[in-house]
């Protein structure tokens, strides 16, 4: 099996009809790979974590770096994302992490996750890419009494009751109360992907579009990385395609990994009146504490982005009917917004794994090739950092990475059923989180 969905969910040619391409400039395409090259390391795919590889590679190490990207950049999960900066990147929580990891796991993985955070923030800063960055803060809002309640226990953040949402302009009928962070941003993340692309090529990267990989073999110490018209030889590689990773390259990663669906649809720029009669005036990026959670946020220019989780099916006729569902979830929270048409709809893949934690390391058994994936979900952040802290394995250096993202990548029980559990576990999630109120 090479992929868990139907092909037309990894067709380059297929472009979601996403606000966050509307709302960036166009780049120029780049031009697929031809022929022979060599390069001290080759970049799989050109996200957050190939990109953020490559900058570390040239500008720390001096090294070549050839980049393959099998669409162009933005075209896959960095550009179809719903753009929260956050913490996050893991489903482990503390208390396994510390057991299966050791004492010092989770506080190591908490750095790993701010650390993120701020690096992307220095990034823009430092190279001027104008990302639409909104207020510090994320919160995590309560979908039941019981909810909050657990939500008091465990503390982690600022409490704030109904009323303290409503003084806030976070509240909403089905809200009975939530969670505040004080770390991430909202951002565009198209137009910092593309500021990425702008500054890899600026500091020397080559970057190939319309060259996906289509074969990947170690011949006399090297890897020969080939596409449909060429090839590159490089001592190292990484493979940093997340959800859409073609599993037979290497064979090693076939079944250990899960691409799940994500879509999110964003309406027109809401007026004041309707943002007043739902109470809902922040910029501040939120949600849910569901199982199958929604996102959502209040966009620069008025518009409305909600996301969500749930659909399984992949072809373009199950987004579709899965955008129904998810539009009827964004009127039942967001009532006084009903009358908010949707402009654009989209999906995409995010990508978790058996271990509920990335993979960050060396390929067993396969020196000189690496893989940086699997951020469940929460990428901006995790994989920016992710594809920093790897590049310096790539150079021959220590591996920076947490521990938790080193160890050995288990495969899923019957892989081949994995879109069969997925179901299953979706409509046993949807049943545990009660109706939407």
């Amino acid at each position: 099996m090479s992929r868990l969905y139907a092909d037309e969910m990894h067709d380059p040619a297929l472009w979601p009809h996403s606000y966050w391409r509307d709302s960036a400039p166009r780049p120029e395409s780049l031009p697929a790979l031809h022929g022979e090259r060599v390069a001290d390391a080759v970049m799989i795919g050109a996200g957050y974590a190939g990109l953020n590889a490559a900058l570390e590679l040239v500008e720390r190490f001096g090294m070549d770096v050839v980049m393959l990207e099998a669409a162009q950049p933005g075209w896959g999960a960095s550009g179809r994302n719903g753009g929260f900066c956050c913490l996050g990147g893991a489903h482990l929580n503390d208390a396994r992490m510390t057991r299966a990891h050791g004492p010092d796991a989770a506080r190591e993985w908490q750095g790993f996750e701010r650390a993120g955070v701020d690096h992307v923030r220095a990034l823009l800063a430092r190279h001027a890419i104008e990302a639409d960055q909104a207020p510090e803060g994320e919160l995590c809002l309560a979908h039941s009494p019981r909810a909050f309640a657990a939500m008091r226990a465990e503390g982690g953040g600022e409490i704030l009751d109904r009323h303290a949402l409503e003084v806030m302009g976070m509240a909403g009928p089905g809200f009975h109360g939530g969670r505040l962070k004080d770390k991430g941003f909202g951002l565009n993340p198209m137009k910092y992907v593309l500021g990425l692309e702008r500054v890899a090529r600026a500091k020397g990267v080559r970057i190939h579009g319309d060259s996906a990989v289509t074969a990947l073999t170690l011949e006399g110490g090297r890897w020969r990385v080939g596409t449909a018209t060429g090839h590159v030889l490089a001592r190292r590689v990484l493979i940093a395609t997340n959800g859409y990773s073609d599993e037979r390259l290497p064979p090693w990663l076939g079944g250990r990994i899960l691409p799940v669906i994500s879509s999110i649809m964003v309406t027109r720029p809401l007026s004041t009146a309707e943002l007043s009669a739902q109470g809902w005036t922040s910029h501040v990026m939120a949600y849910d504490s569901r199982r199958v959670l929604h996102y959502f946020r209040l966009l620069p220019d008025g518009r409305f982005l909600f996301g969500g989780r749930g659909g399984t099916s992949g072809t373009r006729s199950g987004e579709a009917d899965f955008a129904q569902t998810l539009r009827a979830e964004f009127e039942a929270l967001f009532p006084a917004f009903r009358h908010a048409r949707s402009t654009h709809h989209w999906n995409g893949l995010i990508c978790m794994t058996a271990n509920l934690t990335p993979f960050c390391a060396e390929v067993p058994g396969a020196q000189g090739l690496f893989a940086a994936l699997g951020w469940h979900g929460n990428g901006v952040a995790a994989a920016s950092e992710g594809g920093r802290r790897i590049a310096h394995a790539i150079a021959g250096r220590a591996n920076p990475a947490p521990r938790v993202t080193q160890a050995p990548l288990k495969r899923f029980p019957l892989p081949a059923l994995r879109r069969t559990y997925l179901r299953a576990g979706i409509m046993a999630a949807r049943i545990m989180d009660g109706p939407l109120r």
